[in-house]
């Protein structure tokens, strides 16, 4: 059993891009589903779909690589853990990397990025950043 999925989520990303793996498989989730949706709409993963029935559940994601075949992901850094989790109001929401990152964050609007939370004006449980 996995203390921190959405940290397993993240590395599990991150692991299989730095061995260029097409597809990694995941056990499913409703947040893993939501966050895998935000990063598809971002452009750091390629696709992603639900299969399975009841408790056999997984999520397949693919992979999205550059040009010049390195990664989109680069490095992921967990920011809420299970001991110890990290609000922010919506004026502590800064972004990452100058911009070439960005943050993950769960609202009460739902799953949002750093950006789309400034711009709803919610704040809330900082889950990762992804660069």
């Amino acid at each position: 059993m996995v203390g921190d999925p959405i940290g397993d989520f993240i590395i599990r990303l991150k692991n299989a891009s730095a061995v260029n793996h097409e597809v990694v498989s995941i056990p499913f989730s409703k947040m893993k589903m939501a966050v895998a949706e935000v990063l598809k709409e971002n452009g750091y993963i390629k696709d992603v779909e639900k299969s399975g029935k009841k408790v056999r559940k997984t999520i397949h994601v693919r992979l999205q690589y550059k040009d010049d075949g390195t990664p989109r992901i680069s490095s992921v850094k967990r920011i809420s853990k299970p001991g110890r989790r990290i609000y922010k109001s919506v004026d502590d929401i800064h972004s990452v990397r100058y911009g070439k990152g960005m943050s993950v964050i769960s609202t009460p609007n739902g799953i949002l990025t750093d950006s789309q939370a400034r711009k709803a004006r919610v704040g809330g449980e900082v889950l990762f950043e992804i660069w």
